[in-house]
């Protein structure tokens, strides 16, 4: 069935009925999802939990959402969570958003990290973008590097590290595929870090995409597995979906995964406060690490 269009307002056609969910019911879903993934699914988050979750548990004949949650606890493949993450939640990016972070990325933190790396006789620049999306950031970053670095970007051990809870956005950004009209939105030059496709898309080069590395990681995960910190790392709107004590948890584990003068860049909606004992503030959503 597809939606009626009526005044340009879509409406579902009224033989579809929303799902019921009841109380314990969702609270039990709700405690799986921030158990599992740190999203806080507030009471204002009901319907649209079940607007997500109805139409799969509807094709897989799955008739309430206790059975749902029964299945999600015995599913030893991991299938069922992965599935349920995809759905709940919620991938919003785009280029070149808030557009600040990447002018101080190219004009400041890129500039002074190669620097000390120099002073250091090391070429290692590590860049992690948590919470990647779809890929635009990761992408932005490295046509960055490949500006300031220009010729001498092959005698870097560079790259981006681009991690995602979503494989199903981790799929689209791996193939680096986006609408012209995306990609406009962009400085004229980087888009020249782009190939137009047969049916008018553009793709990243494969110079850049090579450049990223895409893996599915629960940031979640009480120890972060990394043998080598980070110079600069971005988590940008990821944490507004978190309750403060799992932000606190997360700045920490961050915290630990840097270098001494790290950067770290934070969505303009979010704050670590500018009293922050581990990250000292430089701009709006931009921090720098200290020491305790």
């Amino acid at each position: 069935m597809t939606p009626n269009d009526s005044n340009g307002v879509l409406e579902m056609p009224r033989s579809v009925s929303m799902m019921t969910i009841s109380d314990e019911e969702f609270n039990a879903l709700r405690r799986l999802i921030y158990d599992r993934f740190g999203i806080n699914l507030t009471d204002e988050k009901r319907s649209l939990l079940v607007g997500r979750l109805q139409k799969m548990l509807r094709t897989s004949k799955i008739a309430t959402f206790q059975d749902y949650y029964d299945y999600l606890k015995t599913d030893t493949s991991g299938k069922a969570v992965s599935d349920l993450v995809n759905m709940v939640s919620t991938n919003y990016t785009y280029f070149n958003r808030e557009k600040d972070h990447f002018d101080f990325f190219s004009k400041t933190a890129l500039p002074m990290v190669c620097q000390m790396l120099q002073q250091q006789k090391r070429k290692d620049l590590r860049v992690w973008c948590a919470g990647c999306s779809s890929g635009e950031e990761a992408y932005t970053l490295v046509m960055l590097m490949h500006e300031y670095l220009g010729s001498q970007y092959g005698n870097w051990d560079a790259g981006i590290l681009a991690t995602d809870i979503s494989e199903r956005v981790l799929a689209t950004a791996t193939q680096g595929i986006y609408g012209a009209d995306k990609v406009a939105s962009l400085p004229k030059n980087l888009q020249k870090y782009f190939n137009r496709l047969p049916d008018g898309r553009m793709q990243v080069v494969d110079k850049v995409r090579k450049e990223v590395t895409f893996r599915r990681f629960n940031l979640m995960n009480t120890t972060f597995p990394f043998k080598k910190p980070f110079q600069i790392i971005f988590c940008r709107n990821v944490m507004i979906y978190f309750d403060q004590q799992t932000r606190n948890a997360l700045v920490q584990r961050f915290h630990r995964s840097m270098e001494p003068e790290g950067y770290f860049f934070i969505g303009h909606s979010e704050t670590l406060g500018r009293d922050s004992q581990l990250f000292r503030y430089i701009m709006p959503a931009a921090y720098q690490k200290g020491t305790l």
